[in-house]
């Protein structure tokens, strides 16, 4: 049996690495954006888990006899007076890149991670991560030349704390691994529960 990452993400596999353990990666069939319209149902917890669970069982429904472990991160606005939590999304352009980080300056949004572990014989396991982030009041100049340079265009946010982008913020309170992506320490847990970590 071997472990599966559910994810195409880089910094998803770079992080799994650090645990020194085998691993494959496969892509996830799922279709993350088709299900938004629950997230006002569901919360952020719960629309997490529900994007995280079907990443981790699209992969598993081709490779039953592995373990599969599957991942999804939110980000949301929090509201300010009457205002709803707004989930943001990936901005795939600059534009959509510079009008969110201009969103957030000055504003406090969460990150919230599920990882979902299903392995042989139905199990499923999942752990719920979340950080807390403050951006300071920068101006334009700087997020157009952030976007510019680094192009953190598939990340929700718009930012990677892993570069400059680290630069933006006034307060993080978190794990950063979960900020990247993948939080660890759950992760961990997971895998020792299931028998995949020992150590």
């Amino acid at each position: 049996m071997a472990l599966v990452l559910a994810s195409e993400s880089r910094w998803r596999a770079e992080l799994l690495a650090r645990l020194d353990l085998p691993f494959d990666r496969v892509a996830a069939s799922f279709d993350e954006r088709a299900h938004d319209h629950r997230f006002a149902e569901l919360g952020p917890h719960a629309f997490a888990l529900l994007l995280a669970r079907g990443k981790a069982r699209s992969v598993a429904a081709a490779r039953p006899n592995d373990w599969v472990l599957g991942a999804d991160q939110i980000a949301v606005l929090e509201p300010v007076g009457s205002e709803a939590p707004k989930l943001l999304h990936k901005p795939g352009t600059e534009a959509r890149a510079l009008a969110q980080l201009m969103e957030l300056r000055g504003r406090t949004h969460r990150l919230t991670e599920a990882v979902v572990l299903v392995g042989p014989g139905g199990y499923e396991a999942h752990v719920i991560d979340e950080q807390r982030l403050t951006m300071r009041e920068f101006d334009e100049a700087e997020a157009r030349a952030y976007v510019a340079r680094y192009q953190p265009l598939h990340s929700v946010g718009s930012y990677h704390i892993e570069d400059a982008g680290i630069r933006l913020f006034a307060a993080i309170d978190g794990d950063h691994t979960g900020i990247m992506g993948l939080p660890l320490l759950g992760v961990c847990r997971l895998l020792r529960d299931a028998g995949l970590l020992v150590c």
